[in-house]
């Protein structure tokens, strides 16, 4: 039986590029986007035409992740048609890119809304049906900036991750005795294959940007310049969509918690693994040790 698989913000990037890697192993996909008859209407042309040529099955739905009704009709259509979902991916994002004092409150709120309360909306549409069939995997795309090289001018960006990284690593114990698995796939930087930093948002306040360019000046071109010279030849962002196939293709239960994709290697991964161990002591020092263990339970005894 092939998996039902749920991906916000697949229209691009490592969400387009996951659609296509998990529809290319069997899964039945669905590839979250908003906009679908305007915007991103070449982005669905494009899906449906790969699902054609390979014979796969990729299902282009609209879902805006900043509209609870949007949310809650694409999941509950896709629940009532197949009676479940197995796999729910947290890809949508967006990036700004500029001084942290030239953004407005409201374009954090706006960042947050996308980046963290979005994921919250697809949740809390999904889990319930997760939860009554004791089973199922959560993938969070985070970020290597949660916990690894910060350089300027992405602050809004990075606190929106960390925030979303820090919701993940709570529900990772909530849902552990549902039979809900999670795994957090926490990419570096890629200079190919996505287009984050192209259509990133820019700071409202264009007099304090241009202040803080005055001593600045060139630092984003400097920070993409350096990044470009570190990656190593041919990293690509299919690195992350092919690890996320293998992650989705791992016996229920035998999932790693957190795995990192970085050609870059900016020590993200080297303090998530103390991060993570400390979480694992705590929770057993609370005798919580459960939580760090996923056994898909039977759908009779995870009654809601």
């Amino acid at each position: 039986m092939s998996s039902i698989v749920v991906i916000t913000g697949a229209s691009s990037g490592f969400g387009a590029l996951t659609a296509r890697a998990l529809a290319d192993t069997g899964s039945t996909v669905y590839a979250g986007m908003r906009q679908t008859t305007t915007r991103n209407a070449q982005q669905v042309e494009a899906a449906s035409e790969y699902s054609r040529q390979y014979g796969v099955d990729l299902r282009p739905v609209e879902l805006d992740v900043s509209s609870q009704d949007s949310v809650d009709a694409a999941i509950g259509g896709i629940v009532a048609e197949h009676g479940r979902i197995d796999v729910l991916v947290h890809n949508a994002g967006h990036m700004v890119t500029g001084p942290s004092e030239a953004f407005t409150p409201e374009q954090l709120a706006e960042l947050y809304d996308v980046n963290v309360l979005s994921t919250q909306r697809v949740n809390r549409a999904a889990l319930p049906s997760m939860r009554k069939a004791g089973r199922g995997l959560v993938i969070w795309v985070s970020s290597t900036s949660v916990k690894g090289g910060t350089p300027p001018y992405l602050a809004p960006y990075f606190a929106a991750k960390a925030a979303m990284d820090s919701l993940a690593v709570s529900y990772a114990g909530e849902l552990a005795r549902w039979g809900v698995e999670t795994s957090i796939v926490v990419p570096g930087v890629f200079t190919s294959g996505t287009n984050h930093f192209a259509h990133s948002g820019r700071p409202a306040d264009t007099d304090v940007a241009a202040a803080y360019e005055s001593r600045y000046a060139g630092l984003m071109d400097q920070v993409g310049e350096k990044l470009a010279g570190l990656t190593p030849e041919g990293a690509d962002a299919s690195l992350v969509s092919a690890e996320i196939a293998r992650l989705v293709a791992l016996p229920a239960g035998g999932r790693p918690y957190r795995v990192t994709v970085d050609p870059v290697d900016d020590g993200s991964e080297e303090v998530s693994s103390v991060a993570d161990r400390v979480r694992r002591e705590f929770l057993a020092r609370i005798d919580l040790a459960d939580l760090l263990t996923v056994t898909p339970v039977s759908a009779a005894s995870a009654t809601l």
